[in-house]
């Protein structure tokens, strides 16, 4: 779906984010319509801890710039190395990745529907080292696991990139040149 499509939601959302650059557009739209969306930071497999904090850090400014809501969760690493263990030789877009994201939009989903929110979405694949229909797979997984509305928001459309490389500018946004995991910090080394 596109984002525009959130227009027609009167619900609460939830938006599982990882880093300023993949969010930057979708929080201007959100605040910019109205858009009822509380951002949610769960990423532990960003590494090393000081890469965490400054992702982390960047998207609190974000949210604050627009007036977002944001929720944060404990940094737990240990959960992301248990949840991809033995998949440490995978390629970038293969199977670790796609236990990555289900491990945290599992996470997503059961926050939004403890909390009373009505559904849960994420930016996870508005970045150009992911799989936006492998985001989507894991999102629909964990909505029949869990029973929480999954909406599959396609944030590279609808004139989003454009946007979020504007705001990316405009805020003097941070950012990195790896996904996050210690795997992909390991071939941006290379």
């Amino acid at each position: 779906m596109l984002c525009t499509d959130l227009l027609n939601y009167t619900g609460r959302g939830l938006l599982l984010v990882c880093c300023a650059p993949c969010c930057a557009g979708a929080v201007d739209f959100i605040a910019k319509n109205k858009v009822n969306m509380t951002l949610f930071f769960y990423n532990p497999n960003i590494y090393p801890l000081d890469e965490y904090e400054k992702r982390k850090a960047e998207v609190i400014r974000l949210a604050n710039t627009y007036n977002v809501p944001f929720i944060d969760t404990d940094y737990t690493p240990l959960e992301y190395m248990e949840a991809t263990k033995g998949k440490g030789d995978c390629p970038e877009r293969g199977e670790r990745c796609f236990l990555c994201f289900k491990l945290r939009l599992l996470k997503t989903a059961l926050y939004a529907k403890h909390n009373g929110f009505d559904y849960f979405t994420s930016t996870l694949g508005f970045s150009r080292w992911k799989n936006l229909s492998q985001v989507d797979t894991a999102g629909f997984e964990v909505e029949k696991i869990t029973g929480e509305k999954y909406l599959d928001v396609n944030w590279r459309k609808s004139g989003i990139q454009e946007l979020a490389r504007r705001v990316i500018r405009e805020n003097k946004i941070y950012e990195q040149n790896y996904c996050g995991c210690i795997y992909s910090f390991q071939n941006s080394k290379k």
